[in-house]
């Protein structure tokens, strides 16, 4: 990597930590809608707790984010940005032009999906209504049970059955 290119991504990384640091919020008290959570719906209260959940995850991850964009600031400083910091290989400039804080190689990048956090029902449903549980001891739906419960009633107006069915919409 030439200096020219090593400036153009100090710059980048520069606009980023400004970017980022602007758009953490410097108060940590966390808003909610209610002055008294006395007479409010379950509901109200859990939209708050969702809602603030996620504020604290989203500054969460700039906080990382920040920290990240230092640490490549400091690279450059000491002249270690640029090399892969498990096998000491040039990283691309193309994968610095992508991802200007990154301190590995593609090849040791961190390619592990996280499937502990994924929902637990992902490992009983799948993605077919026609078939949602699988063999493993549970009960096997052979049937269609959306068009049972659409036979049922829907909120589908005339308008989205199909054209073959309006007929019979209207008869029932």
């Amino acid at each position: 990597m030439n200096e020219k290119q090593i400036k153009q991504l100090k710059d980048q990384l520069t606009q980023d930590l400004k970017d980022v640091k602007g758009r953490l919020h410097v108060d940590t008290h966390l808003e909610t809608t209610e002055l008294s959570n006395y007479d409010n719906h379950p509901a109200d209260n859990a939209t708050d707790l969702t809602d603030q959940n996620t504020e604290m995850a989203i500054e969460h991850h700039k906080e990382e984010e920040v920290e990240q964009i230092e640490d490549a600031l400091l690279a450059i400083e000491n002249g270690t940005y640029g090399v892969c910091a498990i096998c000491g290989e040039d990283i691309p400039f193309e994968r610095l032009e992508a991802l200007p804080f990154a301190q590995t190689c593609i090849e040791h990048a961190n390619h592990d999906v996280d499937s502990d956090s994924r929902p637990t029902e992902e490992a009983i449903l799948g993605s077919s209504t026609e078939h949602p549980l699988k063999d493993e001891g549970g009960v096997r739906d052979f049937n269609d049970s959306f068009e049972e419960v659409e036979d049922f009633g829907s909120s589908d107006s005339p308008q989205d059955a199909d054209r073959g069915d309006q007929k019979n919409f209207y008869k029932k």
